[in-house]
Parts: structure tokens; sequence; C-alpha cells
């Protein structure tokens, strides 16, 4: 029997391959209906038609989201040639149509076009976006007709590797590794302007987000079925591990009710991030001021490791 929907003890950070078709909202619907935990979020949404790895957020660990969010991101895409879309991807109304010149299903032609947009570039986002502009999300001005006006932002492609040419649909499987914000959609627009015709993204797979990896996520079917059966702690992955903070060991008397520590410990920055953790349990994250670790997210109780 499913648990009533209410606060429960589960707390922790779930990876998980979210299927097509669904929006990320459709995946933390779902884990709340099956672990009865009304505290779940994610940490980037990924478009209905995009799979791969969305890291949920579950239980008092949703506290740990601003430190999770905002990170580089890696994929696997498909760019099909010929044809724009609204939205710029294949979900989209094709707005426009244009030949697919020869060169297109050239590898030399195509590890060229990739190279121009490896480094730091300004991008214009879709208009079919949760970018915000008078309070309302551009998408919302789109679906109603009017059209957004957004200004390019700084983005930095880190990575754009040609995987295979298909032929007999011209399009370009690519990986990339790119900075936060950046929108792979827009890359494919640009990529066939820069490639003499029109192109959209036609598939799209996340592979890691900071220092979370796809591998290590399971399918939405099996996290559903395990959570129903109260066994879904077994598949929570680390929490320290994917903060990528320095790691300050403490009693959980050190710091109850949220005190100071002090430390003889040299940052390695000012005001750096710190993981405290008493054995197998993240009591939060503090800032090192000096020889001083000041709370800033305090885990009461704390979220298992």
């Amino acid at each position: 029997m499913r648990p009533q929907r209410g606060a429960t003890d589960l707390a922790g950070v779930l990876l998980v391959d979210k299927p097509a078709g669904l929006t990320s909202h459709d995946v933390v619907s779902a884990i709340r209906v099956a672990t009865g935990e009304r505290r779940i979020g994610h940490s980037g949404t990924l478009d209905p038609m995009a799979t791969g790895l969305l890291v949920v957020i579950i239980g008092r660990a949703t506290r740990l989201e601003r430190y999770l969010v905002g990170h580089d991101k890696s994929y696997e895409a498909r760019i099909a040639f010929g044809k724009a879309t609204d939205t710029l991807d294949a979900e989209g109304v094709v707005t426009e149509t244009a030949p697919v010149p020869p060169e297109v299903l050239d590898e030399t032609f195509a590890r060229e076009v990739l190279a121009r947009f490896v480094g730091r570039q300004d991008q214009t986002p879709p208009a079919y976006s949760a970018i915000k502009r008078g309070g309302m999300s551009a998408h919302r001005v789109a679906r109603a007709g009017g059209i957004p006006v957004l200004e390019p932002r700084p983005v930095e492609v880190y990575e754009a590797s040609l995987r295979e040419i298909r032929t007999k649909r011209p399009a370009w499987d690519v990986s990339f590794s790119v900075s936060k914000g950046t929108y792979i959609r827009s890359l494919a627009r640009d990529i066939g302007e820069a490639a003499g015709t029109l192109a959209h993204l036609s598939a799209l797979r996340r592979t890691s987000a900071g220092l979370a990896r796809l591998t290590d996520a399971m399918n939405l079917e099996d996290a559903v079925v395990s959570a129903e059966a109260g066994l879904l702690e077994e598949h929570l992955i680390d929490p320290v591990a994917l903060l990528g903070m320095r790691c300050v060991e403490v009693s959980a008397e050190d710091v109850r009710d949220g005190r100071s520590v002090t430390t003889t410990e040299v940052a390695s920055a000012e005001d750096e991030p710190v993981a405290i953790v008493a054995g197998d349990q993240l009591l939060g994250v503090y800032r090192q001021r000096g020889n001083t670790l000041v709370p800033e997210t305090v885990l009461v109780p704390g979220v298992p490791r």
C-alpha cells in the first residue's frame, strides 16, 4: 500500500534517468506519490523531449538545492538539418525549410563547424524558454502569440565533438559539454546557420550535471517500484559527493543549535563553503571565515550519506 502523502523521514538525493515525454515536474510528482514525501524538488529542468540525468532532491535534503544548481552540464544531442521550428526542437512547428548543402555530410566540414562553437560566446536563448521578462516567462509570451525580447547571454562551450553523421535524414550526433545557462536548442539553431542551412534539435540526452553522472542514475519505473516498497533509501546518492566541497568532520554536539565551529584548517578561498559531517550524516553547509566555520544551511537531523 502506498503511504499517505505527507512528510516522512526520507531524505537524500536520487539520480533519475528521465524518460522522453515527461516533464521534470512529472518525475517529481511520481516520486512524491510513491514515497508519500511532499518535500521533493530537482536541481535543473529537462524539456519533455529530452531524456537523461535529473537530480531529484528529497525531504530535508531539498535545503541543499542552492548548492546543486547552476553547474556545468554534458549532453548527447542530435542536430537535424533542413528545417527550423518555433521551439528550436522537434516538438515545435516547422517555420521554415532550406536545402541542405552536400558538405554537411562531410566529416571534416562537420568538425570544422563544431570547432567554431567551442569557447566563450554570447547566445540568444530560445523564445520558448523559462527566462522571465517583466515577470512573465518567455514561453508564455510566445504561446500567446507575442515575440519575447531576449538579450544574448554569455555562455561557454567546453566541448562539441562529432559522434556520427546520419545521411538518410541529414543530422549530426554531437557530444556537448557546456556552462550553466547554455541552451543546446540555441546551439543547434546557430550550428545550422554556420553550416549554411537551417537546423533544429531532434534529440537530447543529459549525461552529467556538476558531479552527478547518468551512469549512477536509475530509471523512473524502478525508482517508483523501490519507493512503493520502502526501499528507495538504498538508491540515494551521498550528497557530500555531489556538493564538491571540502569536508570537515565534527561531532553532532559541536554544531547543535547551529552554533559556529572553530577550526585550525586553512581555507582555500575567502568565505569558502564547507560540508559539515558527523559519521554517516551531512549536518549542513558552513562558510569558513578566518578560523571560524559559520552556519549557512543547518540540517537537523542530518541527511544520510
